[in-house]
C-alpha cells in the first residue's frame, strides 16, 4: 500500500487496534462502553430530539476518548518509568481525574435528558 489510500487505510487500521487494546485492557472503558449502549438504547426507545441526540454523542465521544488518552499516557508513563514517581503519579492522577470529570458531567447532561422522559413513563 503506497501514497495517500494506502496511508490513509494504515492510519484507520492503527486507530482501530488502538480502540481494541483499549477495550480489551480497560475494564473502565468496558464499563463506560456498556452505559454508552444503555443510553443509545434509550435515546431511541424516547425518542430524543436531534439536540439531545448530539448532547448524548458528545458525552459518549469525550468520555471514551479521554478514557483512550488517560490509558495512552498510564502506558507511555509505565513504559518509560516502571518504578514508582510522584510526577509520573499526579500525571496518571490529572489524566485520570479529566476522565471523571467528563463522566460526571455526561451523568448530569444524562440526567438532564433523560430523568423528565423517565418520570412521564413512570407516572402515567
Amino acid at each position: 500500500m503506497s501514497g495517500f489510500p494506502g496511508k490513509l487505510i494504515k492510519s484507520f487500521s492503527n486507530a482501530a487496534r488502538g480502540i481494541a487494546i483499549l477495550f480489551k485492557s480497560q475494564l473502565n472503558a468496558k464499563i463506560e462502553f456498556s452505559i454508552a449502549v444503555f443510553v443509545v438504547l434509550a435515546g431511541f426507545y424516547f425518542s430524543i430530539s436531534s439536540t439531545e441526540w448530539m448532547a448524548i454523542l458528545l458525552c459518549i465521544a469525550l468520555v471514551l476518548g479521554l478514557e483512550g488518552i488517560n490509558t495512552a499516557i498510564e502506558l507511555l508513563a509505565d513504559k518509560l518509568h516502571p518504578g514508582f514517581d510522584i510526577n509520573i503519579g499526579k500525571c496518571k492522577d490529572v489524566a485520570a481525574g479529566a476522565v471523571l470529570i467528563a463522566s460526571i458531567v455526561a451523568a448530569i447532561i444524562g440526567f438532564i435528558i433523560f430523568a423528565p422522559k423517565f418520570l412521564t413513563v413512570f407516572t402515567n
